[in-house]
């Protein structure tokens, strides 16, 4: 047993290091023609980043800060310049959202409106799955991290409704555990695609759009390009749900009691929970205002921090507790410096002309098909959502950008399916683990469904998507 145990513990130790192996291997040998060494190092630094992130054997601001450092000690960029990503304001939009999703939840404001929805529209089970929908388009744009969103909020609800209603992943877990499970967890994916704000990672895409396009794709822009194709795609979930997985019930009644007995139990609404939605409510019109004010995104969640902070809702030592927020300040601020690295040493001029050089004989109609769907199918290749955007976003977004096409339309296809293709397996995000750890459905279950899943959303999103940006005169 002793020797077993030794056994798994020195081989998880050692796979620690196969990122430096991986290093070690390809440094010195000779970059491509026309890629100098400092590029080529660069990419071989990123790439084993990348391998890290797969491999989760280390945190991932301890993969992305060891890469970010060896790049220093190598002598590919000075400390001055590693340090760039840790003050743009990409990185702290994120982590100021963490610290005010922090308080959502502590409030319990995150809870309260969850359990309302569910109280005000789950009068039946198709109901349930509006209510689920609606709680996540509410959260949305406020909960960064939609591990803490659906994982930490909706998920314990809905498995506490699933088993109120005589549905357990033992006992009966298609009489409507199931149902439930599947639209809680595609529901976020469709919130997580809907808002820049809507998933930690949304603003490398942002970033990289900027950075290829030199175009500030915005949180207006974000959510004004997602509005029509996220909603509808929101819309039709439940219904579509029922002929995947149908449930098995006919009454909701012992549901309505509990979410009645819980809104008691958690009271009136409280001081800091007002303030918290005011704070909440002056966010999201100050994002959606910024043409007449001119106030950027990120500065609006620092008064978001402020205000919360002067009306007492949350006190600066309970926030500062938030250790997601500080592990998000590590790993985006490090990944930001690298992905600018990458341009700065040249390995993107080079990659640019290699794929101009490629895609001489396709036509632009063709070259578009390609990236949207090789980007969203390669999920299946990707352990998390964030390693596949780091990985993959730039490259996809290059190669587009080589075509002539509508470069708001290359952008939000980059950026929407960044997340949307989290629906194609069971450990591609925090609470698609989550949803399916409750162990209501079969991994072969969960994949079949997850597979029309994305044809669902490719269907919404290029077709009724491709209308609206129409509209919108993005091409």
């Amino acid at each position: 047993m002793s020797f077993e145990l030794y056994s798994h513990v020195s081989e998880k130790n050692i796979r620690k290091f196969y990122p430096l192996l991986f290093i070690s291997l390809l440094w010195f040998l000779s970059p491509p023609e026309g890629l100098s060494v400092y590029g080529y190092r660069i990419f071989i630094v990123f790439l084993s980043v990348i391998f890290s992130l797969l491999l989760q054997q280390i945190s991932m601001a301890l993969s992305v800060l060891g890469g970010l450092i060896f790049s220093t000690v190598s002598g590919l960029i000075p400390i001055k310049v590693a340090l760039k990503g840790y003050g743009d304001s990409t990185t702290w939009l994120v982590v100021n959202a963490f610290l005010i999703a922090g308080v959502i939840i502590q409030t319990g404001l995150g809870k309260r409106i969850s359990l309302l929805c569910i109280f005000y529209l789950g009068k039946t089970m198709i109901g349930l799955g509006y209510a689920l929908c609606c709680a996540e388009l509410i959260l949305g744009p406020v909960v960064p991290s939609n591990t803490a969103r659906g994982g930490g909020i909706l998920a314990p609800i809905v498995d506490s409704i699933s088993r109120e209603l005589g549905s357990t992943p033992l006992d009966k877990p298609e009489k409507a555990g199931a149902y439930l499970h599947l639209i809680g967890a595609h529901a976020n994916l469709i919130t997580a695609a809907m808002f820049l704000t809507g998933m930690a990672a949304n603003p490398i895409v942002s970033k990289v759009a900027y950075d290829i396009f030199e175009i500030e794709y915005s949180w207006l822009d974000w959510a004004l390009g997602a509005m029509v194709p996220g909603l509808v795609g929101l819309a039709l979930l439940p219904l579509f749900m029922m002929y995947l997985a149908p449930p098995k019930i006919s009454s909701i009644k012992p549901v309505r009691e509990k979410i009645k007995q819980d809104l008691k139990k958690i009271g009136a609404w409280t001081f800091h929970e007002k303030s918290t939605a005011t704070v909440m409510v002056m966010m999201v019109l100050l994002w959606l205002t910024k043409n007449l004010h001119g106030i950027g995104t990120t500065t609006v969640t620092f008064l978001g921090i402020i205000f919360i902070l002067f009306s007492g809702a949350a006190s600066w030592e309970s926030m500062i507790k938030n250790h997601k927020a500080w592990d998000a300040l590590i790993w985006l601020g490090g990944l930001l410096t690298l992905a600018t690295s990458l341009k700065d040493l040249g390995f993107i001029l080079w990659f640019t002309s290699f794929l101009q050089n490629m895609l001489t004989d396709f036509t632009p109609l063709v070259i578009f098909t390609l990236v949207v769907i090789i980007y969203f199918y390669s999920m299946y290749l990707f352990s998390m959502l964030t390693a596949h955007i780091v990985a993959l976003a730039s490259a996809m977004m290059l190669l587009a950008s080589e075509i002539y096409l509508a470069p708001l339309v290359i952008i939000s296809c980059i950026a929407y399916f960044s997340n949307l293709s989290g629906c194609l397996t069971n450990y591609s995000t925090g609470p698609i683990i989550i949803y399916f750890g409750n162990g209501y459905l079969s991994t072969l279950k969960w994949f079949k469904v997850g597979f029309l899943v994305s044809l669902y959303h490719i269907t919404i999103w290029l077709g009724i998507g491709s209308v609206w940006w129409r509209i919108l005169g993005w091409w």
